[in-house]
């Protein structure tokens, strides 16, 4: 009977425990449960305005020299000196390189001598520069016009003469005919003076010649620009046209571009261009100097060519290049700071604050402006756009900074 009460005093006992204990937990549980107010997070924003922007056009291209020579020898010889190399830097007139000019000295020393001895003939002086010729004063027309003047003057004594009845009419045929000779052979003189004047011209002419060739033994660049490639060494005997280098124009340089036939209504010559290489992060600046008159049947695109300023030279040709051709200069765009732009999944969306809580907007963004992106759909204007939203969530309390 002791038994039985104590096993029933014990059971209550742990009844009454467990029952407190039960009720214990469950209050700090709704405790635990009762929602807490959140405090507002501080976010900085800004206004989505509206800007002025350039907006355009990107293709791809190649930039290529302007012009583009292989310089070689007018003239036969053997090379002495090479001045230049691959990659060397030359200004327009610096001389490249040399011929040896022994034998072109030798023959323009020949060449005055031979116009020295013309000139001598028709009684210039030899080392005169005055050509001017008066023929009737040569020794060798004098001459022959004092000869045909007496001869003239005695066949009009003959007539005389015979008209009188002095003398035969056998010496009247005579002095007539050294008459005719006489004039004959001043008709002659007059013309050898002629040919001379002719060699003279000539001599003059080959000395000409031989002072050009004697000039053409020096190599001169026709234009600014550096070597691409060097063709020949010292010591070759070179044919007239053998290739010695090969010089590009580095400035400016010509960017050659293709634009899709729904665009190339929108390209004019002048507009601005800008042109991005790999490996530069220098933005370049050129206009659009040249477009194809006709669409591309093959692939239906614009060919173009633009004018890109390389003045030091650290753009190089053949160099594959980005451009974007400014099509419409001043245009107005909704613009937002590119750090409020939260990108999850390929969708793009921004948090906007109105009335003190976060709001998620889902927007679609245009080209991007250095720290900024162009808002094409989503946003109305001045919207109050988080920056650096982080982890901040729609819904959420916020207060605003600027």
């Amino acid at each position: 009977m002791l038994r039985k009460t104590l096993y029933l005093v014990t059971v209550v006992a742990l009844c009454l425990f467990t029952s407190c204990h039960s009720d214990s937990t469950a209050t700090g549980a709704q405790r635990k449960a009762e929602p807490v107010a959140a405090s507002p997070r501080q976010v900085r924003v800004v206004s989505a305005a509206e800007d002025t922007i350039a907006r355009g056009t990107v293709a791809t291209g190649t930039l290529a020299a302007e012009d583009q020579v292989v310089l070689s020898f007018k003239v036969a010889g053997r090379l002495s000196e090479v001045a230049v190399d691959l990659g060397s830097w030359v200004r327009q007139g610096q001389t490249i390189a040399q011929l040896d000019a022994t034998d072109f000295r030798l023959r323009t020393k020949q060449a005055e001598a031979t116009l020295q001895q013309a000139r001598a003939r028709l009684g210039l002086s030899p080392e005169g520069t005055d050509n001017r010729v008066d023929l009737e004063r040569t020794p060798l027309v004098r001459q022959a016009r004092a000869m045909f003047n007496e001869a003239r003057q005695n066949h009009v004594r003959t007539v005389e003469l015979w008209e009188r009845g002095l003398i035969a009419r056998t010496e009247l045929d005579t002095a007539a005919a050294n008459s005719q000779v006489a004039e004959g052979r001043y008709l002659d003189a007059l013309e050898e003076v002629r040919m001379r004047q002719a060699v003279l011209t000539e001599r003059r002419s080959d000395l000409e010649i031989a002072r050009q060739q004697l000039l053409d033994t020096a190599l001169q660049a026709p234009m600014d620009g550096a070597v691409r490639q060097r063709h020949a060494s010292v010591g070759e005997y070179l044919e007239e046209g053998a290739p010695i280098v090969t010089v590009v124009r580095m400035h400016p340089l010509r960017l050659q571009l293709a634009v899709p036939e729904r665009v190339a209504t929108t390209v004019r010559l002048g507009q601005r261009v800008q042109v991005k290489v790999e490996g530069n992060s220098t933005v370049y600046e050129g206009k659009v100097t040249r477009l194809s008159p006709a669409i591309s049947e093959q692939d239906r695109t614009l060919l173009l060519e633009a004018e890109v300023p390389n003045e030091h030279g650290q753009l190089r040709p053949g160099t594959f290049a980005e451009a974007e051709i400014i099509t419409q200069a001043e245009a107005r765009a909704v613009l937002v700071p590119a750090s409020a732009i939260i990108t999850f999944a390929g969708i793009e969306k921004v948090m906007i604050v109105e009335a003190g809580v976060s709001v998620e907007k889902r927007v679609q963004t245009g080209r991007r402006y250095g720290e900024r992106v162009e808002i094409v759909a989503g946003l109305e204007l001045d919207d109050m756009v988080v920056v650096e939203p982080g982890n901040l969530v729609g819904g959420q309390p916020v207060t605003m900074s600027r």
